[in-house]
């Protein structure tokens, strides 16, 4: 499937997450060997670093603006790929990423916390993203009835809802807003953002206390979800809103 997301924003991400319940090995030959198995495949994630925290990165190339990336952190693996051309050119790495950690990282099913997939996008407003993101999403609710007041003004504006998709509750629906423009200098006479507002859309399962968890199983019907619900609800109601009113106030 082709990736006719960017063509709405100035970024796309996919990202998956495997959330775990025991930490994860920290011996140096397990993580080199893990990195190595996964540069097997994609020869071109030549970057490992690690930070502070012991969170160890292996990506490709940023200054492309599209990479893929994998990190291991003390209870989460990651991976993603900025911008990708095709879907299906996201999901290769996340295949990878599952396959491998039951017997390179010793995650079994009943390690696994949750299964995470997040579609997430970016874009560039130079104004107020508070305001952006009040008017494309807020003005005819309850919350919004509160800019009516006399001088108001919204200023901290990053609305974020989770919901529940099945009667058990553990397949579960995240939207966010993520506005980036600071608050908290009152003498700014303008507010000017760098960062981008940020949308992400994450379908999350966790496994039932009933039978094993398949993660692979679990992470093509959690994908199959969050294009479905991307194209049917996220785009329209909240992707859409955005672009017209970054649009009409000339901010992009």
């Amino acid at each position: 499937m082709s990736n006719s997301y960017s063509s709405l924003c100035d970024d796309f991400f996919v990202d998956m997450y495997i959330n775990t319940e025991l930490e994860l090995p920290s011996q140096r030959d397990t993580i080199l060997t893990f990195f190595e198995q996964i540069q097997k495949r994609f020869g071109a994630m030549g970057n490992f670093y690690r930070r502070e925290n012991s969170e160890y990165y292996l990506e490709e190339d940023r200054r492309t603006g599209h990479y893929r990336w994998v990190s291991l952190e003390p209870e989460r693996i990651g991976a993603g790929l900025v911008n990708p051309d095709t879907l299906e050119e996201a999901y290769e790495l996340d295949r990878l990423v599952l396959g491998l950690v039951p017997h390179m990282l010793s995650v079994s099913h009943l390690d696994i916390d949750s299964l995470d997939v997040t579609f997430a996008m970016d874009f560039d407003c130079a104004g107020s993203h508070d305001q952006v993101i009040s008017e494309a999403l807020l003005d005819a609710t309850a919350f919004g009835s509160l800019l009516d007041l006399p001088g108001a003004k919204a200023i901290d504006v990053s609305p974020s809802i989770v919901v529940s998709l099945s009667e058990d509750m553990q397949t579960q629906a995240r939207v966010a807003i993520e506005s980036r423009t600071s608050i908290f200098d009152p003498s700014r006479k303008r507010e000017i953002a760098d960062e981008p507002i940020s949308l992400s859309f994450t379908i999350r399962q966790y496994p039932s206390p009933e039978g094993k968890f398949d993660a692979l199983n679990s992470f093509e019907n959690q994908r199959r979800l969050a294009e479905e619900l991307m194209a049917e609800r996220v785009i329209p109601k909240f992707v859409q809103p955005l672009i017209n009113i970054i649009a009409e106030k000339g901010l992009a």
